[in-house]
């Protein structure tokens, strides 16, 4: 497996870096006085390699946003610390993450042996966990010079701490996983009845790119469809729990395949 990416420019000092492994997106965001990673990658050498990628494109003062608690988004975050270095992250986040690391790590070590991969699972076997240390509790602006993003809580979804970056001047938002291109969606820690407010929130933005946690940047049109099939999974999620719907006419009307399904609706 490949640990490099490639940046991809959304704008005058804003890009997504993409990675094969798990078709990750990562961010960064440059003002004139300092930048803004989003996210950090899954590991200490997946954060080292991220960190050398920032540092060749600017040598701003860094800050860092987590978008939720998931290893993929925050494990390599170690690479980042400094005493000059905040880690944004939205409430809630901190404490899932000091509440569920151990088993994640034990999961997806697990995952990355059986898949033959023994230095990425001992990589994240041995990474450093790194709490967020400044909590955003409502929208919060960021200055970085020349350029202001806000720090945002869209709403419940993909977790119930999905914490969004909305760069207003070149209306693009970074959204986690609140949206995934290329792939279903993961509802495995999700609120399926609240995810869909939550993508309408940010498509209530006056934006044009949605940056998702894994895959392609996304435009408005593709964010919306993908609005629509969280809508069609609420609605089949509510059907199932009232009773108007056994579970496998739900998973044949379902946008999503079958384990997806069954995850969103809670069953198996």
């Amino acid at each position: 497996m490949s640990v490099t990416g490639q940046w991809l420019e959304l704008a005058d000092g804003v890009f997504a870096r993409r990675y094969q492994e798990l078709d990750l997106t990562v961010g960064l965001v440059c003002g004139t006085d300092r930048a803004l990673v989003i996210d950090t990658r899954g590991d200490a050498v997946q954060g080292a390699e991220l960190a050398a990628a920032v540092r060749e494109l600017t040598s701003l003062p860094l800050a860092v946003a987590i978008t939720h608690a998931h290893f993929d988004h925050c494990f390599g975050t170690s690479a980042f610390v400094s005493p000059t270095t905040p880690i944004y992250a939205y409430q809630g986040c901190r404490d899932t993450l000091r509440a569920t690391a151990e088993a994640q790590r034990a999961e997806w070590s697990e995952y990355y042996r059986a898949r033959g991969e023994p230095a990425v699972a001992e990589a994240l076997g041995t990474a450093e966990i790194v709490s967020p240390d400044t909590e955003v509790t409502a929208p919060l602006g960021v200055e970085l010079g020349g350029r202001r993003v806000t720090l945002l809580h869209p709403g419940l979804g993909h977790t119930d701490h999905d914490l969004a970056v909305h760069v207003p001047d070149a209306r693009v938002v970074f959204a986690g996983d609140l949206v995934e291109h290329g792939a279903p969606p993961d509802f495995g820690d999700a609120l399926p009845l609240e995810w869909p407010a939550a993508v309408e929130a940010l498509l209530a933005l006056d934006v044009t790119t949605l940056v998702p946690g894994h895959g392609d940047p996304m435009s408005r049109a593709e964010a919306s469809e993908q609005h629509r099939e969280l809508t069609a999974i609420a609605e089949l999620y509510r059907s199932v729990a009232t009773g108007d719907l056994d579970v496998e006419a739900a998973v044949a009307a379902s946008p999503y395949p079958e384990d997806t399904t069954r995850t969103a609706l809670r069953v198996r």
